[in-house]
C-alpha cells in the first residue's frame, strides 16, 4: 500500500488506530500533537480510515482557544472476539474496537477433549455471544493453557493438552471467522488484559501470576509481552522447590504447581478431610463427595485452622518464587489472578510477606502486590487487545 508524501501512511494509520484504541475519542489537534503530524497529513490519513470504515469523526472537542477541533474515534460497529481456554472451562467475549466487553459467556469444557471438540464449542459460544452484540468482526484472539508458538499460531508440546501439539489453532479459527486471529498463552493474554483495563493499566513493566489448576506467569517488559526464544517464558509452575516433593503433572517431582495449583490444593484438602484434621472440609466432603480449592477458601475464612494453614503454606511457597522474579525483573507491579486467587487476602498476605522479606528493598520499596480486579475477563480482554494489535497493523 503506497503512502503519500514519504511512505509513512500505513505506519501512521496503524499508530492512529492503536492510539484511538488506548485513549478513546481524541481531538484532531491532540492526535496531530501525539503523532507529530502536520494538519494536512493527519486529515488525509483520517479520511482514509473513515473510507475503510475503521474510524468515525463527530462531535466537537473541548475548546483550547481558537477554532474548535472535532473528535475522532473508532467506528462503533467494530467487533473483536476474545477467547480464554482454561483447563476446565472456556470464556468467550465480544468487544468493541477499544476492547471494552459488550457481551461474554462461560461454560465448563475440559481442554483434554482435544482441539476439534474444544474449538467447535468455542465457535458455538462465539456465535451466541455475537448475537448479543452484532457488528463487523475485525479480529479474534485466543489464550491457551500451555506453551504456544505465537508466530505460528499453535500450541507446542503442551503437557496437559493431549492432542493439541502443533494443531493449527490460528488457521482453524481464521477459517471459521474470516478475520485475523492471534494465539497466545493464557497467562500472557491475562497480563495484557490487566495492562489494558485492569489494576496495572498503562504500566510498562509488570508480572501477572495466574494460580489456577496450573501456575504460570505473564511478563510485560517495556509495554510488550516477553515470551522468550521459544515462547515458554513465565512457566514458573514447574520451577522445582524440592527434589523429593509430590509428583507433578509434568512428570517431575516437587514443582511449585504440585504444591499449590488448584489440583494440589484439592488433593491436600482431601487428605485433611479424611484424616479428621479439618472438620469443615470433612463435612463438605460428606455433603458433596469431592473437594476443590474454593472449598479450602470457604473453610479457612470460617476459621478452620487446617484449611487456613494450607493457604499459608502454599502462599509462602508461591511468594518464594515471586520474590525471585521481583529480584530478577524489578517489575512495577505484581498481579495475582486465576481461580485460586479467590482465596483472597489471606493468600495475598503470605505472598507479600515472602516477597518483601526476600527481595531487595530497592525493588520492593514501591512495589504493589495486588489481586486482579478483572477476574475471568482479564484473559478475554487481553486476547481481544492482542487481536486488535494484529488487525490494526496496516501494512
Amino acid at each position: 500500500m503506497a503512502a503519500p508524501g514519504g511512505g509513512r501512511g500505513p505506519r501512521t494509520r496503524t499508530d492512529l488506530l492503536r492510539l484511538l484504541r488506548d485513549e478513546g475519542a481524541t481531538s484532531r489537534v491532540a492526535l496531530g500533537e501525539r503523532l507529530d503530524l502536520p494538519r494536512a497529513k493527519l486529515t488525509a490519513e483520517i479520511a482514509r480510515l473513515v473510507d475503510e470504515g475503521l474510524v468515525a469523526v463527530g462531535g466537537p472537542a473541548a475548546s483550547r482557544g481558537g477554532r474548535r477541533s472535532t473528535l475522532v474515534h473508532l467506528a462503533d460497529d467494530l467487533r473483536v472476539i476474545g477467547v480464554d481456554v482454561g483447563v476446565t472451562s472456556i470464556t468467550v467475549a465480544v468487544t468493541d474496537g477499544r476492547c471494552e466487553v459488550l457481551a461474554s459467556q462461560s461454560e465448563d469444557c475440559a481442554v483434554r477433549l482435544g482441539p476439534v471438540e474444544v474449538l467447535r464449542r468455542v465457535a458455538d459460544l462465539a456465535e451466541r455471544v455475537l448475537e448479543k452484540a452484532p457488528g463487523r468482526l475485525i479480529g479474534a484472539g485466543i489464550g491457551l493453557p500451555g506453551p504456544v508458538s505465537f508466530r505460528d499460531g499453535m500450541p507446542v508440546a503442551p503437557p496437559i493438552m493431549p492432542g493439541w501439539d502443533r494443531y493449527p489453532v490460528r488457521d482453524d479459527l481464521a477459517g471459521r471467522w474470516g478475520c485475523p486471529v492471534t494465539v497466545d498463552n493464557d497467562v500472557n493474554v491475562m497480563a495484557l488484559g490487566e495492562r489494558h483495563s485492569g489494576v496495572a493499566r498503562s504500566l510498562d513493566d509488570l508480572i501477572l501470576v495466574k494460580v489456577g489448576t496450573g501456575i504460570g506467569c505473564g511478563i510485560v517488559v517495556g509495554g510488550r509481552v516477553y515470551r522468550g526464544a521459544a515462547g515458554t517464558a513465565g512457566d514458573i509452575g514447574h520451577i522445582r522447590l524440592d527434589d523429593f516433593g509430590p509428583a507433578c503433572a509434568c512428570g517431575e517431582l516437587g514443582c511449585l504447581e504440585a504444591y499449590f495449583g488448584g489440583a494440589a490444593l484439592a488433593r491436600d484438602a482431601l487428605t485433611l478431610a479424611r484424616s479428621g484434621r479439618s472438620p469443615m472440609l470433612a463435612a463438605t466432603l460428606a455433603e458433596k463427595g469431592s473437594l476443590t480449592a474454593e472449598d479450602v477458601g470457604v473453610a479457612a475464612s470460617s476459621g478452620d485452622f487446617a484449611a487456613a494453614n494450607l493457604i499459608r503454606e502454599g502462599g509462602r511457597r508461591l511468594g518464594q518464587v515471586v520474590a525471585s522474579l521481583v529480584s530478577f525483573l524489578n517489575p512495577g507491579m505484581v498481579v495475582i489472578g486465576g481461580g485460586v486467587s479467590r482465596l483472597g487476602h489471606s493468600l495475598l498476605a503470605e505472598v507479600r510477606s515472602a516477597v518483601y522479606r526476600r527481595s531487595l528493598p530497592l525493588a520492593t520499596g514501591n512495589l504493589p502486590i495486588v489481586l486482579s480486579e478483572l477476574g475471568e475477563l482479564s484473559g478475554v480482554i487481553g486476547a481481544a487487545w492482542s487481536a486488535t494489535d494484529r488487525a490494526f497493523d496496516i501494512a
